[in-house]
Order: structure tokens, then sequence, then C-alpha cells
């Protein structure tokens, strides 16, 4: 085996009383993917910001080709042949992807120069981007593609991924993967950091995982399995839950002939039609970009659509607002939590009254009942195992994983008697994931009927009573869970006429 370009040794990481790295070794080889794996908050994106330089670490040391670092900014990990890609994109998005690949070189010559070397690096990867496109106008996948071509300009041949696929579609998914490999094949070495076991199994060559901020295990890939790799995560063997037949109630939402344009007035959502039962879990697949986004948008409020008609209990909503939809009893957990879900400045407290301001539990004659508020804030803390335990801390300084669940948790425990559940687990491990999967169960099992938008197959199969699949903004089949047939789904999210 070549020598390793990446040594960690003793990496030690405290933020107040949370132990985020606990004495972590872990060595990185040429022309490998190595995967970096773990529950929410283990401590793999700390590790990775202190590869990076973002971080210091409190102890320990980092060794690159042999050679002892100091880490102490991102610009040290670049001068050492680090990149990185987050995963929330450091990019300027009015400026062009070219503009974005040249920052740092900006005056006189040295900009001409750095424009021609990023454009090199363009014709070098032969990447599907328009470098005169300004990012803002590019899809996720192609700003994260972006983000890699900035790595590579700038000479990494370490590369850190940070939950790359987070909010790819599967195609988008797939072409990284392809790229990655082939980036390894050059001998480039790649750090996957993420919690999703099926692209460590599908494209890494070693995994470290981390529980609580310690490294529990290394394999190699080949020689292990995914159910082994959950079981060391979490601690335990993993236990899915089980959906259960139960009676459905009334129809509780209603669309009608639902047609939604963006401000350029380019058609969204065409002529959808649904109806929506209490105690039914009914999920809508499709590939991302298709109307799911504008579906919910439209749903909870904060999209006017120019045709159709929404009703909540019988009552029509179409116009009403997002305060009115919920005091009638709609919940919805955004499919983008930090966009339209929580406040990442705010503590965790407070992100819990966004939407509840008018409850009496929490708030009266306009006076927070503090009391209340973190009673309840601990109770979900501790049932939906969000951690750091700590309601007061800032939201941001939380995983992308604890985040969501306590999102989750704020919309689950309103008991709405409609839940707009958008991409529910996105961003969570296979623990967490389990969990918010069993208390969405437990809440249409008492009667709350649920509209379930999610990217994951495997997810809607497992939770959804029937199954919408939506294509370019239209309605193209129906399936029930137990009858899907990976073809004709295919076909459906593709929309071909299905016989």
């Amino acid at each position: 085996m070549s020598d390793p370009v990446v040594e960690l040794h003793g990496i030690e990481k405290r933020f107040g009383a949370v132990h985020a790295n606990r004495g972590i070794s872990l060595r990185l080889f040429p022309g490998s993917i190595h995967g970096l794996i773990g529950e929410n908050g283990a401590g793999k994106s700390t590790l990775a910001n202190i590869l990076y330089g973002s971080l210091t670490p409190d102890a320990g040391t980092i060794r690159v080709h042999g050679r002892l670092h100091r880490m102490r900014r991102p610009r040290d990990a670049i001068a050492a042949g680090i990149g990185m890609v987050h995963q929330h994109f450091m990019l300027i998005e009015p400026m062009s992807v070219l503009d974005n690949l040249v920052l740092g070189s900006e005056g006189g010559p040295a900009l001409a120069k750095g424009r021609a070397a990023a454009r090199a690096t363009l014709n070098r990867y032969q990447w599907p981007i328009d470098s005169d496109l300004a990012v803002e106008r590019l899809s996720v996948g192609a700003r994260q593609q972006v983000e890699l071509l900035k790595a590579l300009h700038r000479g990494a041949d370490i590369l850190i991924l940070d939950e790359p696929t987070a909010v790819l579609t599967p195609i988008e998914t797939q072409w990284l993967f392809d790229e990655l490999r082939a980036l390894a094949h050059e001998g480039k070495t790649i750090l996957l950091v993420t919690h999703k076991l099926r692209e460590v199994m599908e494209l890494a060559d070693r995994a470290t995982v981390l529980r609580r901020g310690s490294v529990v295990a290394e394999r190699q890939v080949a020689q292990t399995s995914a159910a082994e790799l959950a079981e060391l995560m979490i601690g335990r063997a993993p236990a899915p839950p089980v959906r259960r037949a139960h009676p459905k109630g009334p129809i509780a939402l209603e669309i009608r002939d639902l047609r939604v344009r963006d401000p350029e007035g380019v058609t969204r959502l065409d002529r959808v039609s649904l109806d929506l039962r209490a105690g039914e879990v009914l999920g809508v697949a499709g590939v991302a970009g298709n109307g799911q986004s504008e579906l919910i948008k439209a749903l909870v409020g904060l999209a006017a659509p120019s045709s159709g008609m929404i009703r909540l209990h019988g009552r029509d909503i179409t116009g009403a607002s997002v305060a009115e939809r919920r005091r009638h009893g709609l919940g919805c957990i955004a499919e983008d939590r930090l966009r339209d879900g929580a406040i990442a400045e705010l503590s965790a407290a407070e992100n819990v009254l966004l939407g509840r301001q008018d409850e009496s539990d929490f708030v009266r004659l306009g006076f927070v009942r503090r009391e209340n508020l973190n009673r309840s804030v601990e109770t979900w803390v501790h049932d939906y195992a969000i951690r750091p335990r700590r309601p007061d801390q800032r939201l941001t300084l939380f995983s992308g994983g604890n985040q969501q669940k306590l999102v989750v948790a704020r919309e689950i425990e309103r008991k709405p008697s409609v839940l707009v559940a958008g991409q529910p687990t996105r961003g969570v491990d296979v623990g967490a994931a389990e969990l918010i999967h069993r208390r969405l169960l437990e809440i249409s099992a008492a009667g709350t009927a649920i509209l379930l938008v999610s990217a994951d197959l495997d997810e809607v199969r497992l939770l959804a009573d029937r199954i919408l699949v939506i294509c370019r903004g239209r309605i193209t089949g129906e399936v029930a869970p137990e009858d899907v047939d990976e073809r004709r789904l295919g076909l459906l999210m593709a929309g071909a006429a299905v016989a």
C-alpha cells in the first residue's frame, strides 16, 4: 500500500460543553475515495472543517504528504493542495461561473492570467456549464460542479466533499459519482463526508465510522455491508417502522385544476388535482424540479395560483394567508429548512416559536411564556434525539440533520390535521430518518392527513398509502406502494404514457 497523503492524529475539538471530536485519527491514501460516516452531530463536518482550516483543533496533528501542517485558515489548506466542497455552497451568486473561479486573482495582469487559467480548467474537464452564466441561474447540481471546479482550479489533489448529494437529483448524483471515480483514477484523494450508506457502498474504497465524536470502526467497503455500517453508526441494528393499515376518514385536502406560474410566466404546475383523506399518507414522487416545490408553496400560501382551487376540510383557502391556513390546521415541513423553515441565526427555542407566535401555549398578551417554551423544547430535544441539548444555542451551530429534526418536531408537535411534508428526511442519518418515519406514521394513524413530497423513492414506498407521480408539473399516474415496478415508475417520472 502507498504511503498516506493525509494523516490526522489525535484530533480534539470542543465547543463549550460539546465534545465534537475526541482523539480522532484518520489516514487517506492517494487515488482512493474514503467515506467518513456517522449520525448527524457525530463530528464529521467538524473534522472536515479542521482539515480544511476553517476550524482550529484544540489538540492533535495534521500531516500532508508526510509534512506537518498547521491549518489556521483555508488558505493554508489550499496551499497544501486541499480543496473542499461545502454542504452549503460558497459561491457569489450574482457573479458568473468564470468570475467565481478567479476570485482572489483580481487586479491588473493577475486577473487576465487568472481568467485564462480558469478557462483552461473548464476546457480540461469539459463539464456542461456555461462559464459566462451567473451562478444564480444555475441548477443546484451545476452549482456544485462550479464548487468542485473551483477546488480543482486551485490545484487541489485532496478533495473534501461534505454531504455532496443532499440536494441533488438522482441524475445529478450519478454524474457526480462518475466524475469522482474519474478524479480518483487520475490520482486525486477524496474524502466523502456523508450519512448515506448507499453512497458509501457504491463509491468508497474504505469507510471510517464516527459516533459521538469518536472513531468506532474503519472498514474496507468490499468487506462490509450497509447493515453493519448502519449498526456501527447508531449503536444498534436499525428497525424501520412498519406501515399498518388503518381506517381513512373524510377528504381533508382537495386540490382541483391547480396551475402555478413562476415570475417569468412559465407554467410550473399544470392543472394538478388530488384528494387527501384524514389518516392517509399520499406520496408525491418525481425527479426534483418537476413542480414539487411549487405544489408545496401553493398549498402553504407562499405562491399564488394563477387558476384552480384548494380546499382544507371543505373550506376554500386558495387566497388565504399562511397564518390563516395554519390556524385552520395546515402544517408544513419545508423542503429547504434554512430558506423556508428556520432562521439559522436564531436559537433553537426561538425557531420553535416561528409560525406559533399566536398560540397561547407559548405566547400570551404579546409576551413569550418562556417556561412553557423551554419545557416543550427540552422534551422535543430528548424525544427527537436532537444534539446538542442546548435550546439557547444558535441553530447555525447545529448539524444539518439536527436542524431538520428540530423543524420536524416543531411541525409534528403542533398536531396539524393536514401536514405537507417536503423532503422530511433530507440531510438526516439512518437513525434520524427511522425516528421521523415512525413519528409520521404515528400521527397518520391518529388521523392526520399527510402529503409526502419526497425525492427518496424508498421513503415514499415505505410510508405512502398511495403514490402520485409528477413530471413537468403534471400528475402522470398513480401507483400503489406494493405494486411499484421500477420500469413503470421510471416511465411515469419521465412523463411517458404507461398502459
